[in-house]
């Protein structure tokens, strides 16, 4: 039986406009299994689990825990678990870095603030500091979600460790089983799918450049899945592939339909037309779903640079 990887795969499903959404993500590691719900699943105390989820509903802020690329039976708690917060909203893009030995010291953030782009409660908390080092490479492994993640997304972490690159790491879920490997780099907060060592690497050489890779690129999280179809059509079109250089301003309409406008730091603006559509025929969602289905698709219909007194 093909998995939902080959399916999809075979049958050429657009990628854009499907990243999983946040604009600031919040990262634990928790080395050993993790179940299909993680941070209720794994060696983390579900207890604190549950309460992180509580703490970051509503506030635009995605909790997910995080390991190093390996063998994962070890069921021993490490004494100090890395930390990262990164909010993903360019003109205020951070990527911050801590430590802890008590991880329910997470619980002493305020969610809100990080949700829009502050990052004092967690200096504060942890004694966080800006990450200086190579951007985070987030490679989705949880198998217990689906078992591409872990047949395709495992070998390229192993692969990409093994080869050098600085800052990879498995994470528990971003979504989009079918485009294993799927993967999430930061501190921008793009996701790419089907990947391969070459392009990951490739998308991490051009974070560092401060410019985004769009070659497998399924958008950035700090947008809803329409503005994301939108920003990247808008690269596209324009050839502009600075890290900072775009952002959603407006949404406008509901499914099927929306009209979003897209902001050059310049001050240039864009209306772009995006519309719901189905992915035909019926497949299957995830290598666990009973029934076949027809995965919503983010069309843009048209691209128009907007005068300037259109776009004030």
């Amino acid at each position: 039986m093909s998995t939902c990887t080959a399916v999809s795969r075979d049958l050429d499903e657009p990628m854009s406009g499907t990243a999983p959404t946040a604009r600031t993500w919040l990262l634990l590691e928790q080395p050993g299994p993790w179940g299909a719900k993680a941070l209720v699943s794994s060696h983390l105390d579900p207890a604190l689990g549950r309460a992180l989820e509580a703490a970051a509903q509503d506030t635009g802020v995605r909790v997910a825990l995080i390991r190093r690329p390996g063998r994962h039976a070890d069921c021993r708690t490490p004494r100090v678990r890395q930390v990262y917060a990164a909010h993903t909203v360019p003109g205020r893009v951070w990527l911050r870095s801590a430590t802890t030995g008590d991880p329910s010291r997470l619980l002493d953030l305020d969610f809100a603030a990080l949700g829009r782009g502050d990052h004092h409660s967690f200096d504060a908390a942890l004694q966080g500091r800006p990450h200086t080092g190579d951007p985070l490479a987030l490679v989705c492994t949880n198998g217990k979600r689906d078992r591409c993640c872990a047949l395709l997304g495992r070998p390229l972490a192993a692969e990409l460790a093994a080869s050098g690159v600085d800052g990879v790491w498995e994470v528990t879920h971003l979504g989009g089983h079918r485009f294993s490997p799927t993967l999430l780099v930061l501190p921008h907060g793009y996701a790419y799918g089907r990947a391969a060592a070459h392009s990951v690497k490739e998308a991490l050489h051009g974070v560092q450049e401060g410019r985004i890779v769009l070659e497998g690129c399924r958008g950035s999280s700090a947008w809803e899945r329409p503005g994301q179809a939108a920003e990247l059509a808008v690269r596209a079109a324009t050839g502009e592939y600075a890290a900072e250089a775009l952002g959603v301003v407006r949404t406008h309409g509901e499914a099927p339909r929306w009209e979003v406008t897209v902001a050059h730091a310049d001050g240039r603006h864009w209306s772009v037309v995006v519309a719901q559509g189905a992915s035909l025929p019926p497949r299957p969602e995830s290598c666990g779903a009973t029934v076949l289905g027809a995965p919503a698709r983010m069309d843009v219909v048209a691209v128009r640079e907007l005068a300037t007194a259109m776009a004030s």
